[in-house]
């Protein structure tokens, strides 16, 4: 009964940012670490960032180091992913993901995520 909820995306400019809302509901649910991906038309998903939770560890791929940053929210199982500097590469649609399997450290393949919200388009323009 977990469920998993995108929104935040939209159209930018390039150098233009976005912010991403990720909220994972579930009576029992508590989320030990959240991710981002992010599939383009053609192409395999691959990992954006993640957080651990309980830790505060952020992972991010090497494309978007320095660029991305993502925070956790105040409400429970909720997290942000802010876009700052988008490259038109970057248009994909961007999916968040989570596990309550007790992690300490972001895992950077879909398989160590066990929940995945509906995805949100981010389109980027030059």
């Amino acid at each position: 009964q977990v469920q998993v909820v995108e929104s935040g995306g939209g159209l930018a400019q390039a150098g233009g940012s976005l912010r991403l809302s990720c909220a994972a509901s579930g009576r029992t649910f508590s989320a030990y670490v959240m991710g981002w991906f992010r599939q383009a038309p053609g192409k395999e998903r691959e990992f954006v960032g993640g957080i651990s939770w309980s830790g505060g560890n952020t992972l991010f791929a090497d494309s978007v180091k320095g660029r991305f940053t993502i925070s956790r929210g105040n409400a429970k199982n909720t997290v942000y992913l802010q876009m700052n500097s988008l490259k038109p590469e970057d248009t994909a649609v961007y999916y968040c993901a989570t596990t309550d399997r007790r992690y300490t450290i972001v895992d950077v393949t879909t398989a160590g995520y066990d929940y995945w919200g509906q995805g949100t388009q981010v389109t980027v323009s030059s």
